[in-house]
């Protein structure tokens, strides 16, 4: 193989396009796929954010400008980090060649480096996600510019995950990345033993992912397949690198409800709930590797929040339909975790186990309690929990107004489609 380095006119070319307007259609799905592996590779080459942003811009432009003439590349992301770091490089000489006073040398050495193999821009997100999840930062900054840098999630998809107002949200990102830059964070992968202290943010930011991919927060489709995928993907490897109960417990959460993903919508993209899904369509490959792991965490004797979460779904995917679902083992495993995690959306989903043991009153009382709190009072779910147990009890005008109440907070079509269809099926 010829190690030699490769200019982006080397790099390459694939089939050819017919213009611009086709590149246009071929380079979105590229952006979406790629963009932030580019991103976190230009970070490591470059050691700045917006040095970094700025390049990954100008590399997809110079896409623009250069794949209509002389088609995609075989390897389109290897092109794309070269682009940006000589692009980078431009900017940098320029900077420096109009000030007196800012220097550079501190920074990585971009047009030093190779341009980065498979394996280096698989790992380089990684290395992105424990650099923003340093504990000099809040552990609030710290999910927040992950999933804003690492994953590519917008200000406004955070701020709704946060409860927070976006431009509040905006400013803690910039603190963020500002005191990466003033404390000289390093772009690494901690040592061994500096892994506890980082690894709960680091679980933290994949599952806040997943969860957006899972069940997105707003918008016209209930997933986001890239999403999910990508938490998956990076689970994965925090698994392999750091092979805890947590990391696997986590994995195996993940997996086992990304199995039901094909049945959690019609074909028409609207809401299946879980006892009323097509079970033949969920993938038992993935249902057996999380069960697998899930034995794998419980019989390690540190179980945490993540591992019995994943307990729960896997009692949900080992039940051969709904009716023969052990609800009675998972509100035990609501139990621990309550003990062990304790949290408002962890009592609601025990108080809805418990209306399917012990009948949709008992559920309810424990929902009028956890809302009474206040805690969860603008929490769609809670209120949509509370309307579905009033429905069964025959409680028209409570349910009534918790659908409509529901209908307020919910900003996700399909739920939304539900939702109206739910109300409209009451009875006058």
């Amino acid at each position: 193989m010829d190690d030699r380095k490769q200019s982006p006119g080397d790099v390459p070319i694939a089939a050819g396009l017919s213009g611009t307007i086709g590149l246009h259609e071929q380079l979105e799905p590229i952006y979406r796929a790629e963009s932030r592996r580019v991103f976190a590779t230009l970070v490591r080459l470059l050691g700045d954010f917006d040095l970094a942003e700025e390049a990954l811009h100008d590399s997809f432009r110079a896409a623009l400008e250069q794949w209509p003439h002389e088609g995609v590349p075989a390897n389109p992301r290897a092109w794309l980090v070269s682009t940006g770091r000589f692009k980078a490089v431009d900017t940098l000489r320029r900077r420096a060649r109009f000030s007196l006073v800012e220097d550079f040398d501190d920074r990585p050495d971009p047009a030093s480096e190779d341009v980065p193999d498979q394996d280096s821009v698989e790992d380089d997100r990684l290395r992105l996600i424990f650099t923003c999840c340093h504990p000099a930062l809040s552990p609030e900054a710290q999910v927040a510019l992950t999933l804003r840098e690492v994953c590519g999630l917008t200000t406004e998809e955070i701020a709704r995950a946060f409860l927070i107002a976006a431009p509040a949200l905006a400013q803690r990102i910039v603190r963020a990345k500002s005191k990466i830059r003033d404390a000289r964070i390093p772009y690494e992968v901690p040592e061994h033993a500096e892994l506890p202290a980082r690894l709960d943010s680091v679980l933290r930011v994949i599952y806040l992912v997943f969860n957006e991919g899972y069940s997105a927060s707003a918008g016209d489709l209930l997933t986001r397949a890239d999403l999910s995928g990508e938490a998956i993907r990076l689970g994965r490897l925090l698994a392999e690198l750091v092979p805890e109960p947590e990391s696997i417990g986590l994995l195996a959460l993940m997996l086992l409800q990304e199995s039901r993903r094909a049945a959690r919508t019609t074909p028409a993209g609207d809401l299946v709930l879980l006892d009323e899904q097509d079970r033949s369509l969920w993938k038992q490959e993935l249902i057996a590797e999380g069960s697998a792991l899930v034995e794998r965490a419980l019989v390690s004797g540190r179980v945490g929040p993540y591992a019995l979460q994943a307990a729960v779904a896997a009692v949900h995917a080992e039940a051969p339909n709904a009716a023969a679902t052990d609800w009675g083992q998972i509100v035990g495993l609501y139990d621990v975790l309550l003990r062990l995690d304790p949290s408002p959306v962890i009592e609601l989903n025990r108080a809805v186990a418990v209306a399917m043991r012990d009948g949709p009153a008992a559920g309810l009382a424990s929902v009028d309690q956890i809302l009474a709190r206040g805690e969860l009072a603008d929490y769609h779910l809670a209120h949509a929990a509370r309307a579905d147990l009033c429905r069964r009890l025959g409680r028209v005008d409570e349910a009534r107004a918790a659908y409509r109440r529901t209908l307020e907070l919910a900003r996700q079509a399909p739920e939304r489609r539900f939702l109206e269809r739910r109300l409209a099926e009451l009875p006058e």
